[in-house]
Formats: C-alpha cells, structure tokens, sequence
C-alpha cells in the first residue's frame, strides 16, 4: 500500500487543504472541527473513521447518561438533539471530502435518502482507497496576478 501523503511538511503539521494520510485520533477530531463546513478537497480515511468512531462514542454516552431506570430519557433525546444538530453539517462535509478522496463526487451523498441499498453502496464508497485522481478536487491556493484596470485610463476631464 502507497501513501500519498508528502512527507515535508511545516512544523505545524499536515496543512488542512490536504488529506492526512495515517492522522491519530486527536489530529482527526480536531481537523473535523477545524474544517467544519469545507465541502471542497479531501479527507484521508483515517480521518473520517477516526470521526466516526468519536461521534459514536460521545453518542453513546449521551444515550447512557440520559438513559434512567424509570424510562425518562427526555434529557437524553434534547442532548443527543443537540449533538445531532452540532455535528450534521461538519459531518456532511467530512463525507463529502472523504469520497473526494475516492475520487467520487460528493452527489454521491444523496444515496443516503435511498433506504439500505443506498446506505450500503454509501459504505462502499467510503470505504475506497485514496485515488491520486483525487487531487481535481483541492482547491489550491495561488498568487492572485497583479491588479490591473478594466480599461487604459482616460485623461480627465474627457476631451470630445
């Protein structure tokens, strides 16, 4: 298995234009949150699962903390409302990035509103390889060229 992770990077680490190929836990959760409505690029499938795992972990617990004995889970359901309403569009976009990276267009996530088979083809997808192909969608930041007028100035006041 290649990586397509370049290997100099600036001391603050992998930039957040670029997938990070192999992130730890930590380095995921906080670039989901440091990216939490970029639709554009890539995430790297550590990246996304590494979410995955958190936001099912932290869902869980919500779950276990409302839950009570006598079957109120009224606190339960407002904070994992909350959860819900925190981490829809950072997680949207993650998904997003992450069939990027697959090289697939984010129109892909519509597949979600087809019930079990578009849930499992969704799960493929996400599932891909990094495609070196992939790189059509970063946006990579350039020199913008030097400002010039619209049009030659014109000597003022005009002469007819």
């Amino acid at each position: 298995m290649s990586s397509y992770q370049p290997q100099n990077f600036p001391p603050g680490g992998v930039p957040l234009g670029l997938p990070y190929y192999g992130a730890l836990p930590i380095e995921a959760v906080k670039r989901f949150w440091k990216k939490y409505a970029i639709f554009h690029g890539r995430a790297s499938r550590s990246e996304y699962w590494w979410w995955f795992l958190a936001s099912a972990v932290v869902s869980g617990v919500i779950n276990a903390a409302g839950a009570t004995g006598n079957g109120n889970t009224s606190t339960s359901t407002a904070l994992g409302g909350l959860w819900f309403l925190a981490t829809i569009v950072p997680s949207l976009a993650l998904a997003a990035r992450r069939l990027h990276d697959a090289n697939l267009s984010a129109l892909f996530l519509l597949l979600a509103l087809v019930p079990v088979l578009g849930w499992i083809a969704l799960l493929v997808f996400v599932l891909l390889p990094a495609n070196p192909s992939g790189q059509r969608f970063d946006r990579m930041v350039q020199a913008s060229p030097p400002p010039y007028p619209p049009n030659p100035p014109q000597p003022y006041p005009p002469q007819a």
